[in-house]
Order: C-alpha cells, then structure tokens, then sequence
C-alpha cells in the first residue's frame, strides 16, 4: 500500500478555473500561473486546449496538482463552428485547408442523422496531429516530419451533440463529451459521413465538470493581488466522492498514512475533511465500511 503526502500552504492550494484566450498554449498560461508561485510550488492543466482554443482550463496549484486525474475525468461541454466543404490535415483551420471539389450541400436532417451517428459510446480515431505519443514520440511531431502516423480507434463517450445553427458551409454545434474526446475527429467524420468533408473551424470550452466559462477568470486579470481570491478550494476537484468529517486524532492518523477507524460507505474512495473544511486527501474504504486507508494526502 502506498500514500502520497505533500505538505500544504492553504495560500498555494486549490485550483484555477481560468478563461484561456487564443493564440497561446496550454502550457503557456500555466507558465504565466508559476511565475506568480514560490518555486517550489507546482502548477499543472488538467486538459489541454490547442492554441487556436478558448475556454475553461482548469489549473491545479500545489498539493492539488495530486487531484489533476480527477478533474481530467469530468464531463465536458464545447461550442464549435464546423466548416463543411473543406478538409485539412488537422482536421482543424490551423492546417491546410483543401476544399472539397463541387461539394454536396447536406440537408439539415442528413445533418442530425451523421451527428446522432456520433453521439453514444463511439469508436473515434484520434488526428494525426495530436499530442499522443507514439513510441515514445508525439503523433504531431511525427505528421510534421512527414512520417505516417497511425493511431489505433479508441471508445470515448459523448453524450449530446445539438445543433446550434446551420448555413452552408458552416455547421454551429454544442457538445457533452468525456474525457479522451476530440472535436476535430468529430468534425473529420462528420464530414466523411456527409460525403462534403468537414473540419473544425473554431472551438471554445465552456465547462469542465463544475468549472465553467461563466465562473472563469482571464489570465491577463491574475496578478499576485488577485491570486488568493481567485483560487477555488482543491474539494472542488472531487465534488462526486463522498465526505467523511475527521475530528483531529482522524486528521493526526491520516497524516500518519495510518487506517481510521471511522464508518463509511464500504468499498468507496472517500474525500477526507478536515475539521476546518479543507480536503485533507482521499482516502479507500474496507469492505465493511468501518475503516478507511488514506490513498493521497494533501497536509
């Protein structure tokens, strides 16, 4: 049995929801983010968005960088622009774009019938130009090189697909999808099914599980004045599993890695909380529901 404990400072614990803007990477924000951090505090994204991207990326600062898995786990909603009548090698408008000679103009119910043929537990192959690695190297580096590129169909979940708006050439749809989910593929497909081709012209994330646009904060507005005020509590990472209070010999035993022996529900992975409301970790129930073994601490 193994424990994670990392030692906390309530100032550089919890979790950024921020409004990315476009142009810039994922990891460029998150550099932004850890020059306002000591050093030796850790930043870390929880889903990457590609530079032509805007939208919700949620940040984990410090101890909470341990819960990262969890929010990368949790539903996601996109708005997105589908350009029809055009292919491009990234399945996006980033690549080069080739449109598609005397394209068939679709009806808006052949439109439904291709989008409903995507929504469900659906076998999607990945872009050529993706960050998944492939023998050690990333698929984009290998397409950029020229290399050919083959990425096995893996099942993601998505969960609606609804249209927004339709006027040739371009397609507006909203989508809830899960985690691994990629909008170019769907765009790619969508076309293919259509017979006109289609890639993805633009895309916003307007929600990662509890962590909206709405709520989200631009980074230009985050400075060491507003860091405090704008991180959420690092509970906010698992707002599904359930609580269990400690009182302060838990919280001392939990520190320790060492079982508590306090009942809940058997079987579950728990969040552990401490006496003054804060995630103290997370912790694995026994089977009768009488014990718990803390899993990651956060201190």
């Amino acid at each position: 049995m193994s424990v994670e404990i990392v030692s906390a400072n309530p100032e550089w614990e919890g979790i950024l929801n921020l409004d990315k803007p476009p142009g810039v990477t994922s990891r460029d924000v998150v550099n932004r983010v850890g020059r306002l951090l000591p050093r030796r505090v850790k930043a870390g994204h929880a889903g990457t968005l590609d530079p032509m991207a805007t939208g919700v990326l949620v940040i984990c600062i410090g101890p909470a960088t341990r819960l990262i898995e969890y929010v990368q786990r949790m539903g996601k909603t996109y708005r997105s622009t589908f350009r029809l009548g055009a292919t491009s090698d990234t399945h996006d408008a980033d690549g080069t774009v080739v449109p598609t000679p005397d394209p068939r103009v679709p009806t808006l119910d052949e439109i439904r019938d291709a989008l409903a043929a995507q929504t469900g537990d659906i076998l999607q192959t990945p872009p050529e130009y993706s960050a998944l690695k492939v023998d050690g190297r990333r698929a984009y580096d290998l397409a950029r090189a020229g290399e050919v590129v083959e990425l096995e169909p893996r099942t993601v979940h998505v969960g609606r697909i609804e249209i927004l708006g339709y006027e040739w050439p371009r397609l507006e749809v909203e989508i809830d999808c899960g985690s691994g989910t990629y909008i170019r593929s769907i765009a790619r497909d969508v076309g293919e099914a259509l017979g006109c081709g289609a890639l993805m012209e633009t895309l916003v994330r307007t929600r990662i599980g509890v962590f909206t646009q709405r709520d989200a904060v631009a980074p230009d507005d985050l400075d060491r004045d507003t860091f405090a005020e704008s991180l959420r509590p690092a509970l906010d990472a698992v707002p599904d599993l359930p609580r269990v209070a400690l009182d302060e010999a838990g919280v001392a035993d939990v520190k320790l890695g060492r079982r508590v022996a306090v009942e809940a529900p058997a079987g579950a992975r728990v969040a552990l909380i401490a006496p003054d409301g804060r995630l103290l970790g997370l912790g694995d129930v026994d089977a009768e529901g009488l014990s718990i073994q803390p899993r990651k601490v956060l201190g």
